[in-house]
């Protein structure tokens, strides 16, 4: 005697997809950073999962970043992106469970012998339900799942990314302060040398040429200070868009070289594969698992379609009779279809996601190029710089010692004042100079943080399903 399958069954026998088998692709990078006299020794150990906290370690710094992942809009469209991909996986992991619906009615009559009749129903039915036997729908919500922790890992960049924003943008700010206060000590010395010339001039010993000339640098370093006040105002309000809120002023720096101790160095590891923890990295990866997906659900697509309907009601006449014999009812049916003739749609969809999966895929791949180029070049930036911060930085010495000692050979009558005015301009210069160099040491550190990717919100490695 045969059996009949149960609707258990049927729905067990979809729990398999016509997925490809997803396999992570090999990093299209070399396996190791470059080497070379451009590039630090880099550690063997591979780089270490850290916070922001580790790395910009001044408590103000701190203290505006925690007010940006509060208020920053950016993190809030974000939250609700990853809200409404959430929702898309649930409406589509809901199609795989049947949708159940109940009702009932009543209803009074009143025949033309005063008779009263009275019918009372009630129904519990499902009205369409596709069986996924095999794995249509299932493959749908693979993709769905997968396109949610796609937005989450965007989220999770766009973190990242304002993190380093907010620790660049203080450094910033940090450099501007120090250029304006260079700006204006070589002002109050312009000033100063105005007036000198001024009293030499007035005693026959100085020609108004060198007056005319004292003047010139004065100008320009009111020019330059007047520049700086405004770098500096824009500054603080490109901070308050990054944080969503006033900025308390105390929590500012006052030069660049107060805020570059407060900066930590991040080693990075020799294997690049630590780039497979970078979001955006993560992000193509859950695309290219998305379109892998979406070649199962199309290529189930090409088999018939078995729909179940069902429904168990109770039916009477009579309140007192609700619960006889016969009032009860069932009913139930199955259909299945088939596309006998689509014009080859079904094959073109079957061939549209593998072109699909092909391009994620070479998107995954040129994710971690341009992640691994990144990291190169800061990494070789980092390996340069402390050599040319320190030349600068004695140039800067020299030029300090270089314009003192003018300054006394034009006060005795040795030099004209030209040599004095050639040696302040060169120590104006190269002032300016070392802060700039300064702020890119810096700000490589905060590069390097972010192209790496190591905030310990961000996962090693993605899960296997």
């Amino acid at each position: 005697m045969k059996r009949p399958i149960s609707l258990v069954a049927i729905l067990l026998a979809g729990c398999t997809t016509m997925e490809p088998k997803y396999v992570r692709p090999e990093a299209a990078v070399p396996p190791s950073w470059p080497v070379g006299d451009a590039y630090l020794k880099q550690s063997e150990a591979a780089l270490p999962v850290v916070t922001y906290g580790q790395i910009f370690r001044d408590p103000r710094l701190q203290s505006l970043i925690a007010q940006a992942l509060a208020n920053n809009q950016d993190l809030k469209l974000a939250a609700a992106n990853i809200a409404a991909a959430r929702a898309q996986y649930r409406i589509q992991r809901a199609a795989l469970l049947p949708q159940i619906n109940a009702g009932a009615g009543a209803s009074a009559s009143r025949t033309g012998q005063g008779a009263s009749v009275q019918d009372y129903t009630a129904n519990v039915g499902i009205p369409s339900f596709e069986i996924d036997l095999f794995g249509r729908i299932r493959s749908l919500t693979h993709a769905q799942l997968d396109l949610y922790f796609a937005t989450e890992s965007a989220a999770r960049a766009t973190r990242l990314t304002l993190v380093g924003d907010i620790a660049t943008g203080w450094l910033t700010y940090a450099a501007d302060a120090s250029l304006l206060q260079i700006a204006h000590n070589t002002v109050v010395s312009g000033q100063q040398t105005v007036h000198l010339t001024q009293v030499r001039l007035d005693g026959g010993i100085a020609p108004k040429t060198d007056l005319l000339q004292a003047e010139q640098i004065l100008e320009t370093a009111q020019a330059d200070e007047a520049q700086q006040r405004t770098a500096v105002a824009q500054d603080v309000n490109a901070l308050r868009l990054l944080i969503g809120a006033d900025i308390d002023p105390k929590l500012l720096p006052a030069t660049i070289d107060e805020a570059a101790t407060s900066i930590s160095e991040l080693p990075a590891g020799v294997n690049s594969e630590v780039l497979l923890r970078r979001p955006d990295v993560v992000e193509a990866e859950y695309q290219l698992r998305a379109t892998n997906a979406n070649i199962g659900a199309a290529r189930a697509a090409l088999f018939p379609r078995i729909s179940l309907t069902g429904l168990l009601g109770l039916a009477t006449n009579a309140l007192a009779n609700l619960f006889t014999g016969g009032a009860f009812a069932l009913s139930g049916g199955i259909s299945a279809s088939y596309s006998i003739f689509n014009g080859g749609a079904g094959r073109a969809n079957v061939r549209l996601s593998e072109a699909q999966r092909d391009a994620a895929l070479a998107t995954y791949e040129k994710s971690i190029q341009s992640a691994f180029r990144e990291v190169a070049d800061a990494l070789a930036r980092r390996g340069t710089i402390d050599a040319q911060l320190g030349a600068l930085t004695r140039d800067e010495q020299a030029a300090s010692e270089a314009y003192r000692l003018e300054q006394a050979r034009y006060q005795e009558g040795i030099d004209p004042f030209l040599s004095t005015l050639v040696a302040q301009r060169s120590y104006y210069s190269s002032q300016q100079l070392v802060v700039a160099i300064r702020y890119a040491a810096v700000t490589n550190l905060a590069t390097l943080y972010t192209t790496l990717g190591g905030d310990s919100l961000e996962p090693a490695s993605l899960a296997q399903r």
